[in-house]
């Protein structure tokens, strides 16, 4: 039985050929994009993918070196992001981390990603986990959300997008994830009251995938290889993808790139709905 993960199921780098570059006059350095749980995964690939599209990206983490990291690898990249340390389940931490926003220039965008896991039944689920993760998934992105609507308004056209990672569990309930479940489709209907509110002017989305090359997907994988006495590679194929038309997990990357997309004036449409590549988990089940 192997004991490393084979290449594929690492959580790959992330190249400039890779990421999806859009011509908008509003993707400029005088707009600043936020972006939570910029220390990892999907996060990160965003706030890559946000400053290589010119716009100035504020990144918030509890992950200080991962996410100075971040910060060192949209340089690189030709772009600009600010680090700002932040536990998303203290208000006053929230609120200084949307005032050092503020300062880089007019908020326009909110990306709301940060999230953890925790698998339990119902019926023996550990509150204190249920409290925060609700907190850090739900709770979060909806003060983040009412923190940044009024520099929205103010700014020069009134304009801005929020969106949110959801998930296919925005779509499907999968046993023992009850509350990972609530929050995605907690985070659908967030996007969707946001848009009610927001007169076409400010609009919100979700994006909704199935497993992706993140730490928080590769970090369960040899634990349920072990588990079942197979390979990794089993685990994602026959397990993980299981219900997927495709059997390879996306790249953060990739999910990143729908996020711009939706961010964009193509997305312009894209008012409370949801982008679902998911691989054909959901609607092919």
């Amino acid at each position: 039985m192997e004991t490393s993960a084979p290449e594929d199921l690492k959580e790959p780098d992330i190249t400039r050929e890779e990421i999806l570059k859009i011509e908008e006059a509003d993707f400029h350095p005088g707009h600043v994009c936020i972006v939570t749980g910029a220390g990892t995964g999907i996060g990160r690939a965003t706030a890559l993918a946000a400053a290589a599209n010119n716009l100035t990206v504020v990144g918030l983490d509890i992950n200080a070196p991962e996410g100075e990291h971040t910060a060192r690898l949209a340089g690189e990249l030709g772009g600009r992001m600010h680090f700002v340390l932040t536990d998303l389940t203290d208000d006053t931490q929230v609120k200084a981390g949307v005032d050092q926003a503020a300062r880089q220039g007019s908020i326009k965008y909110l990306i709301n990603i940060a999230g953890i896991q925790h698998i339990d039944p119902v019926d023996t689920f550990p509150m204190e986990k249920y409290d925060l993760m609700q907190r850090l998934m739900l709770r979060a992105p909806f003060f983040l959300s009412q923190l940044v609507i009024p520099h929205m308004r103010r700014s020069a056209d009134g304009c801005g997008v929020i969106a949110h990672m959801a998930s296919v569990h925005a779509h499907i309930c999968t046993a023992k994830k009850p509350v990972y479940n609530i929050t995605k489709f907690g985070l659908r209907a967030l996007a969707q009251s946001i848009s009610a509110e927001g007169e076409g002017r400010i609009r919100s989305f979700t994006v909704s995938t199935g497993f992706v090359r993140t730490p928080l997907a590769l970090n369960q994988i040899p634990a349920q290889a072990a588990q079942r006495g197979i390979s990794q590679e089993a685990v994602v194929r026959d397990v993980m993808m299981g219900k997927s038309r495709i059997k390879t997990m996306m790249a953060p990357v990739e999910v990143a790139n729908l996020f711009l997309f939706g961010m964009s004036s193509h997305g312009k449409y894209l008012v409370g709905g949801d982008l679902l590549f998911d691989g054909g988990m959901v609607l092919t089940y």
